[in-house]
């Protein structure tokens, strides 16, 4: 998904201000009331909290504090400024972005040449270095928290082209979505792409790459990425551990202009949408933290409405969609003051399909959501008032996110090997940074992997020739499906490693390097090895006897070590 970069401050990217759980939940549409005095899901009625001793699915609507008293000056997270050297600040904001040296360590900075476009714009960094698979960022983050993470590309002609390049966009182990800004750009708009993920480690890669698409003479670059953290409660219906919500709108309808932070503290970009239905303003106010996602509060201000007895009909989101499944969420509030005996009920039809029955919408607000809905092509919402219902239906936002599987991923224990390997090295390939394994195309360079169900193992390691000085860290011999290990031609120095868990070791490939001490006991006991190359090295002691004696093995130890006999 791809869309316009259109917050109040960006669209375009000028300075110019313009308007711009704990529960398995099956697919299917499900309510959440939050009205003044009670709070109903799905016929359950909890009343209002009281003490400390709260139901379990109570826990999930507690907020947190600072959210409801007052608003921060920074969304909950990481704002960088790609190929910025300062930190940058929008203007009229308290919004700022701070350079990307600390996050990656490849590509180069550029500057566009005009003095016109936000400062977030106005720089970017490119990767012209081919030799790399992926050119990737590393993040801190909380493993199991949840976060919503923005990617921005403004082309600018930073490489003296007119047309963007294409390219691949990486998070985790991932593809994610295939970048093209063409569109955009050539209507003078930069673009963004959001995914909201669960971290499954202590860090996180967002990373580029090139494709098939990606012409021979260009480079993929990068604007600024946000990486913003999101509370346990929100989009909770999805499992995290094997999906991932790619957006593909998230609209306040009735909106003119676009809300964005602090409006909404987690920083997310509500588009604003109008069409030929009636706009309608709200005259009371709901709590954003009565909501499981917390829509901001100025979502709910305007609505597009119908009169009473009428359908409602919106086409809604724009353009045709990819048939898959998608996580869904609409958000309504009753506009008129509140009364005891006056009602708006309408059901919700998502392309002709029931999606609620008889909604009753309070001026306290009320979202209806499917965590799993088939959409395809071009999408229409029809809201249908009910016969005795005192006010026809409306709609205040939306959200829709396309559902990516994101199970596998390389095990734990490989990617902390290949992470120290990676560290004891001076001059580590380029784009060893992020998973080693995965996508499989875009594996870190002499890494090829196994996948068995959603696990991905190391099964060889070929750097040879690769102009490399380092050492090896003890853990290599945790790479316990390794078959390949060739380092040969290279300055790798210090002692060889004990290797007695790499019992499907085939060929061990370490000559012509610096390697000193003795040759490991524990080669001579690995079933299957049948190659070792050894020599060029400073090695002393002698061969062990298990393994001058193993039949069948090719063993070369000289010229050029101090070996006894």
């Amino acid at each position: 998904m791809h869309t316009s970069f259109s917050f109040s401050l960006s669209f375009p990217p000028n300075k110019q201000k313009v308007k711009h759980k704990i529960i398995q939940i099956p697919p299917s549409p499900f309510l959440f009331y939050a009205l003044e005095k009670k709070i109903f899901f799905e016929g359950f009625i909890f009343m209002p909290f009281t003490n400390m001793s709260l139901p379990i699915f109570l826990l999930w609507l507690v907020s947190i504090p600072f959210l409801a008293h007052s608003a921060p000056s920074q969304p909950r997270g990481t704002l960088v400024s790609c190929g910025s050297s300062t930190k940058q600040s929008i203007p009229d904001t308290s919004l700022s972005y701070i350079p990307d040296d600390g996050f990656i360590n490849v590509g180069n900075k550029t500057t566009l040449e005009s003095n016109d476009l936000l400062p977030i714009l106005s720089t970017l960094r490119y990767f012209p270095q081919k030799s790399a698979r992926k050119y990737c960022y590393t993040f801190q983050v909380i493993r199991g928290g949840k976060y919503l993470v923005r990617t921005i590309y403004f082309y600018g002609g930073f490489d003296g082209g007119k047309q963007p390049p294409v390219f691949d966009q990486i998070i985790g182990g991932t593809k994610w979505s295939v970048v093209n800004t063409t569109e955009d750009y050539a209507n003078g708009m930069s673009s963004y792409y959001e995914i909201i993920i669960g971290a499954h480690a202590k860090t996180l890669s967002v990373c580029v790459a090139r494709s098939n698409q990606t012409a021979a003479n260009s480079s993929p670059f990068i604007s600024a990425i946000e990486v913003l953290s999101l509370e346990d409660s929100m989009y909770n219906s999805t499992d995290f551990r094997t999906e991932a919500l790619v957006a593909v709108a998230r609209s306040a309808f009735g909106n003119e202009d676009s809300i964005s932070f602090p409006d909404d503290p987690y920083y997310r970009l509500w588009q604003p949408f109008t069409d030929k239905n009636e706009v309608v303003s709200t005259q009371t106010s709901v709590s954003s933290s009565d909501f499981w996602n917390k829509p901001p509060e100025k979502a709910f201000s305007k609505a597009i409405a119908a009169g009473v007895g009428k359908k409602l009909e919106i086409q809604w989101p724009s353009g045709s969609l990819q048939s898959t499944r998608y996580y869904v969420s609409l958000y309504f509030q009753d506009n008129r003051a509140a009364s005891a005996n006056s009602w708006r009920v309408f059901s919700v039809a998502v392309n002709g399909k029931t999606f609620y029955n008889n909604l009753n919408v309070s001026t306290g607000g009320v979202t209806i959501y499917s965590a799993e809905w088939p959409l395809a092509g071009p999408t229409k919402i029809t809201l249908t008032p009910d016969a005795k219902s005192s006010a026809g239906p409306l709609i205040n936002a939306g959200e829709v996110y396309q559902i990516l599987p994101f199970g596998t991923r390389t095990l734990a224990k490989d990617v902390a090997v290949m992470e120290e390997l990676a560290r004891n090295l001076d001059n580590p390939p380029l784009d060893w940074v992020g998973d080693p394994c995965l996508p499989q195309e875009n594996s870190w360079t002499g890494v090829s992997c196994s996948i068995k169900d959603t696990v991905a193992r190391i099964i060889s390691l070929d750097l040879t020739n690769a102009g490399i000085s380092g050492t090896l860290p003890l853990t290599i011999d945790n790479l316990s499906t390794l078959h390949h290990l060739w380092l040969g031609g290279n300055k790798f120095s210090g002692s060889i490693p004990e290797m007695n868990s790499l019992l499907k070791l085939e060929t061990l490939h370490l000559e012509n390097n610096n390697f000193t001490g003795e040759i490991p006991q524990s080669l001579g006991k690995l079933p299957s090895l049948r190659e070792v190359l050894l020599q060029n090295n400073n090695l002393d002691g002698s061969v062990p006897d298990q393994l001058a004696a193993k039949q069948g093995l090719k063993l070369q130890v000289s010229p050029g070590n101090h070996l006894s006999k």
